[in-house]
């Protein structure tokens, strides 16, 4: 993955094992301040736990503001597509340019395997941020949570 670079008021960078506790805060954070899936999710525990096993595989990437992480996005590389497996942003940052700023790394990191596009299993509350920020496409699809849509972003060559 990529170096560390500062965009804006944030850092960029990989993480790493210390990095676990702050994940999985984030994680937890911002997977229950959507009132639509706090229910489900407080009825399965074991969906709010982020063991962080594939942080040794350096695909996580974490945004730094105020020297802790307010957000991360996991990726993988499947064929010619980056799958965007996590992309969790701390509540008290969201809609501060946080989600856009890890997507946009995320192309950085497509281009850089290249990759012709983003995919991404989408809930309902977060369909509006990947259309915003340039996704498209809201196939169906069934989750463990329920409905969802299977979106694509092409990546553009620079």
């Amino acid at each position: 993955m990529g170096k560390a670079v500062t965009v804006s008021e944030y850092l960029l960078r990989t993480a790493d094992s210390s990095d676990l506790d702050a994940l999985a805060a984030v994680y937890r954070r911002s997977s229950l301040s959507n009132d639509g899936d706090r229910d489900a999710l407080l009825a399965r525990v074991d969906l709010l736990s982020f063991d962080g096993a594939h942080l040794a595989e350096g695909r996580t990437r974490v945004a730094v503001a105020e020297g802790r992480i307010v957000g991360f996005v996991t990726t993988l590389v499947g064929g010619s597509v980056l799958e965007l497996e996590d992309l969790f942003v701390d509540p008290d940052w969201m809609r501060r340019g946080v989600g856009r700023l890890l997507v946009d790394d995320a192309l950085v990191t497509a281009r850089s395997s290249g990759c012709t596009g983003l995919e991404v299993t989408a809930n309902p509350h977060a369909l509006a941020f990947y259309l915003r920020v340039g996704f498209g496409g809201d196939t169906p699809v069934e989750t463990e949570l329920g409905a969802g849509a299977r979106m694509r972003l092409d990546v553009d060559e620079e």
